[in-house]
């Protein structure tokens, strides 16, 4: 028999408050094997949603939406309960060693265990916050902490050369927090909407440990990254003189939570192994449905807008809804054809609340997928990274016998070849038009990094490999030749040899 537990995450020898009873998000797991006992009756009857998984049955995945059908018929959905295991329905045996919880075998172990779905780092983390063990990275919330080489970015974090993993360092692998906070601090935001410092904190710290810092991509310096775009793009003059103080939180919020609780594999990949969010989202939108749902289950957790009229906090959580859902990539075409035809019919008008949210949709789908647009020596490392997590998925695939994801089979792909179809069938045309809609020295800065990284990127891709002296000439200018080709700008192929070769421009190539 299994049954859920709620755990709140109290000092022992206090007693439960009620409202801590009610909370969103349950950790289940077996009778079997409970943590502190027998389960507390007033717990079990104010439960309000659970989602449990038995790891020695494959298919035992129960989902239990048991919201209060007051709350659902206000608000017309369910927020997320907080991070998720990012793998459901494969072999969890082997693949719940990633994380540290549970055994490689479950003939090892004769008892049934239930892997709870909330982090088990952020879970311990949580405890030694609440329970006062001292932490080994700490949380500044006063201004005096913004000393240093951290405060000097922070007067530059306007510079499209931001370097976002060198203040990451600077803040102990706090940027996202930092960040986020200093620019509500900046717009004058927090006292304008009279946000509470301590919620406001607390929002932003639950925000950054629900990203998983073990995805090499999708984790919490993306997300800074992201969003110190996003400020970049607000203060564009275009948007400046237009958007109101609630889009410019919006977009902010947007850009902080637009990837939350990432589990670093991609929608076809959650589709094909059964996950229970791709049944929950019926196979659309699944990963940006959970990224808003999840960032509204910390909204009411923290009660950020809980001092705000129940009408308004409920459009701003679908005005967040609205912005996170627009950075899925394989609506792509669908956004870049409105923008496209605004633009063509110039009728695009900032007055207009309307408009004023697509462009910001906009702006925030730039910001998601800008790295081909940063400096080279910062977007190699994002090239890298992305790279290397659909590689790890695509290891996934392999060892358990799945078809192999397009651009995640590490012996068929290289960085290069990935960047170079990106930045031609992705970027370029989705930069063309925001240059249109933005005629300034920032979108040209943009283009022409994205111009000089191809170019590096394609360079790399020609470089010869090492060949044996016996090795025939002809031989070996077919097989550079082979190397060349492939997701490039569709310009003929060139051998590396060839007096074809494309050349490199200035300053875009590695020192």
């Amino acid at each position: 028999m299994e049954v859920c537990y709620q755990l709140p995450v109290l000092p022992l020898d206090r007693p439960v408050p009620k409202h801590v009873l009610s909370r969103r998000g349950a950790i289940s797991f077996s009778s079997s094997s409970s943590l502190f006992g027998a389960p507390d009756p007033r717990q079990l009857s104010q439960r309000r949603g659970a989602i449990s998984y038995d790891s020695s049955d494959q298919t035992a995945l129960y989902i239990r939406m048991l919201g209060d059908v007051r709350v659902r018929s206000q608000v017309g959905f369910e927020p997320e309960r907080r991070s998720s295991h990012p793998y459901l329905c494969i072999d969890f045996r082997t693949l719940h060693t990633r994380l540290g919880c549970g055994s490689t075998s479950a003939s090892s172990d004769p008892e049934r265990r239930v892997h709870r779905l909330l982090s088990f780092q952020r879970y311990l983390h949580s405890s030694r916050l609440l329970r006062g063990v001292p932490q080994q990275i700490p949380l500044h919330i006063l201004d005096e902490d913004y000393t240093g080489q951290a405060r000097c970015m922070l007067e530059k974090v306007g510079n499209w050369n931001f370097d976002i993993f060198l203040f990451d360092r600077l803040t102990n692998g706090n940027s996202l927090i930092t960040l986020t906070f200093h620019l509500l601090n900046q717009y004058g935001l927090v006292e304008l909407f009279q946000l509470d410092m301590v919620k406001l904190w607390r929002f932003l710290v639950m925000v950054q440990e629900d990203y998983h810092s073990d995805n090499p991509y999708h984790n919490a310096v993306h997300a800074a990254d992201v969003t110190q775009a996003m400020y970049c793009y607000l203060r564009e003059p275009m948007l400046a003189k237009s958007l109101t103080s609630k889009d410019i939180l919006l977009g902010l919020l947007a850009a902080a939570t637009h990837d939350l609780d990432h589990p670093g594999v991609n929608q076809p990949f959650l589709i094909k192994t059964d996950h229970y969010l791709a049944t929950l989202y019926r196979n659309t939108s699944v990963l940006e449905n959970h990224h808003w749902k999840s960032a509204v289950g910390l909204l009411r957790e923290t009660g950020l807008f809980s001092h705000l009229p129940a009408e308004d906090r409920l459009n701003m959580e679908r005005d967040l809804g609205s912005l996170i859902l627009a950075t899925d990539i394989s609506r792509q075409n669908d956004y870049l054809s409105r923008f496209r035809l605004h633009l063509d019919q110039e009728n695009l008008c900032m007055s207009t609340a309307s408009h004023r949210h697509f462009v910001l949709q906009m702006a925030l789908k730039c910001a998601d997928i800008c790295n081909p647009c940063r400096p080279w020596e910062l977007s190699k490392q994002w090239s890298e990274k992305v790279t290397e997590e659909f590689f790890q998925q695509g290891d996934i695939e392999k060892k358990h016998k799945l078809e192999v994801s397009p651009l995640c089979d590490r012996e068929m792909n290289t960085v290069g070849n990935i960047q170079i179809g990106f930045m031609t069938y992705v970027a370029e045309p989705l930069f063309a038009e925001w240059a249109r809609f933005c005629d300034t020295r920032l979108s040209q800065t943009m283009l022409g990094h994205m111009g000089l990284n191809k170019a590096s990127w394609g360079g790399l891709q020609q470089e010869p490999a090492p060949v044996s002296e016996e090795a025939q000439p002809s031989t070996a200018c077919a097989d550079t030749g082979d190397a060349a080709t492939a997701p490039s700008d569709g310009s003929t192929a060139t051998t590396a040899g060839g007096t074809s070769s494309k050349e490199i421009p200035q300053g875009s190539r590695e020192s």
